[in-house]
């Protein structure tokens, strides 16, 4: 997957990998399409960070879901 370019895909696959890797059951309510490709960079730099970690304590945790909610669309 070339994650170099912005897509839809793309975001459904970092945004999937990002709950998958963090395990948490409350992000059930994260769904790809809460978020849009103009916040593409930020989502690939946090997906970034978030592969290299093998392990999160909990305030990076919290600090992760805080950044998600900051790049989700904003509903008018």
């Amino acid at each position: 997957m070339d994650l170099t370019q912005k897509s839809s895909e793309n975001v459904e696959y970092m945004v999937e990998a990002i709950k998958e890797k963090l395990r948490i059951l409350n992000f059930g309510a994260v769904k790809a399409s809460h978020f849009d490709e103009e916040m593409y960079e930020d989502l690939k730099y946090l997906y970034d960070m978030v592969m290299r970690k093998t392990s999160f304590s909990p305030s990076e945790m919290q600090a992760i879901a805080e950044e998600l909610g900051s790049l989700r669309k904003q509903t008018q």
